[in-house]
């Protein structure tokens, strides 16, 4: 490895290196190099946090601000396929120099300072958001909220989409423990949204004694609606006979009230037409969240890696219609709750291809083939069974094999951690190029 990195590939190998914790919570560290680079937004920053449902609020968002003509900064995570997706300026990823530059801009004010992959990058993107020019930055909180590096920031308006248990060692075992975690992106006399319809007491305890102006889905923001059009009505603003946003999914309702109360309350900053928010919601694309890829047969891709998400994933999949058989490419990290992931699905799955990830902390075949007979998944004899279980040892390996089994009327959900769909999308896009 050379004294300094050329490509960004080079940049993103040193920073995997460095560090000796992937994940070291507390903002001292990266809050001296953020005034070391005097980092700053001219422009209104929006924050999102939330157990599920923060990147579709983001990609929501940005897709109704860029059709209004702003100049939209978005810091999404994680990505699939490049590094690149983390950061997009007009809706466009951002080119390795700009990344490069902003990657070398923070090595210079570091100092003897240690930071995480996370934490360096996290102010990269920063430095870059803050110096393109922007009218209003997006952006998506890690883990947690209180001690995540995006929250070295003053958000004008903050957003908690949902809170249910997750990254337990780190945020607390219960929804009152982590609404407390991610109710610390609030700011006194600022918007601080939740769109969970059952926030926990300790997140509206938290935004009252530090005098954030809370918005709650059902007392200050909600929506109604038909099979056809659905309805936002805010404090002082409605929106009528709005189409359902092109992400697919019982939830999305709640994650587009939240955009529409955030827009509410900037609508002075930055004014948005109806028919902006009919479009943006109309052209949003993001990938892995109940992504249902064109062909047969069907696949779907969704990166439902705790049982709140895999739960709203089972209410899709029964509201998908009828398929003979469900194949499963399902692969997750060991710290996970992986029984009750299964527990929410086992009934609309058929064949089981597990799948071992490229990380130390991923739970291998065999070890989720332990966590299915533990949550009452039944095996059967072989793959030609009426049921079957798996394991492979990589994501591509797994699919290939579901595919392989799948009819042309079946379907395969690709689900799990982050990992297991971009190593799908990775062999898909292997396989046709």
């Amino acid at each position: 490895m050379p004294s300094k990195p050329v490509t960004l590939a080079d940049w993103l190998t040193l920073l995997e290196s460095r560090h000796f914790k992937t994940i070291d919570m507390g903002l001292d560290r990266v809050v001296q190099v953020k005034e070391r680079l005097r980092l700053q937004f001219t422009c209104p920053v929006i924050m999102v946090a939330g157990t599920n449902g923060k990147g579709s609020t983001c990609a929501m968002l940005e897709s109704i601000l860029l059709r209004a003509g702003y100049k939209v900064g978005l810091y999404i995570k994680p990505h699939f396929l490049d590094f690149n997706e983390r950061a997009r300026i007009g809706g466009e990823s951002a080119s390795d120099a700009a990344l490069i530059a902003s990657f070398e801009a923070v090595e210079a004010q570091r100092g003897d300072i240690s930071l995480t992959y996370f934490e360096f990058t996290t102010l990269a993107i920063m430095h870059l958001l803050a110096n393109a020019n922007l009218d209003v930055v997006i952006l998506e909180v890690g883990l947690g909220g209180r001690l995540d590096a995006v929250n070295i920031v003053d958000a004008d308006v903050s957003i908690v989409t949902s809170v249910d248990i997750d990254h337990t060692d780190y945020l607390g075992d219960t929804r009152e423990k982590i609404g407390f975690e991610k109710a610390g992106i609030f700011r006194a006399g600022k918007a601080a949204i939740c769109s969970d319809p059952v926030p926990p007491q300790s997140l509206i305890d938290h935004a009252n004694a530090i005098g954030a102006d809370l918005w709650l889905m059902g007392r200050d923001f909600n929506y109604t609606g038909d099979k056809q059009q659905w309805n936002y009505g805010g404090r002082g603003q409605r929106r009528n006979s709005l189409g359902y946003p092109s992400l697919r999914g019982a939830n999305q309702l709640l994650n587009a009230s939240a955009a529409l109360a955030a827009l509410e309350v900037l609508r002075d900053r930055l004014p948005v037409g109806a028919q902006e928010v009919r479009n943006g919601f109309a052209m949003m694309d993001l990938p892995g969240r109940f992504q249902v890829l064109p062909g047969q047969p069907l696949v779907i891709l969704d990166v439902a890696h705790n049982p709140h998400a895999a739960a709203t994933l089972a209410q899709n999949l029964d509201n998908m219609g009828f398929h003979p058989y469900t194949y499963a490419v399902f692969g997750a990290m060991l710290d996970k709750d992986i029984e009750g992931i299964v527990t929410q699905l086992k009934g609309r799955i058929d064949h089981w291809c597990l799948t071992a990830l490229p990380l130390p902390r991923a739970a291998s075949g065999e070890q989720l083939k332990e966590r299915l007979s533990e949550a009452g998944v039944r095996t059967g004899d072989g793959a030609n069974a009426e049921s079957s279980v798996l394991s492979f040892d990589s994501p591509a390996e797994a699919y290939a094999n579901a595919l392989s089994r799948a009819g042309e009327n079946d379907r395969i959900v690709v689900f799990g951690s982050f990992l297991t769909v971009a190593g799908v999308m990775q062999a898909r896009k292997s396989g046709f190029h």
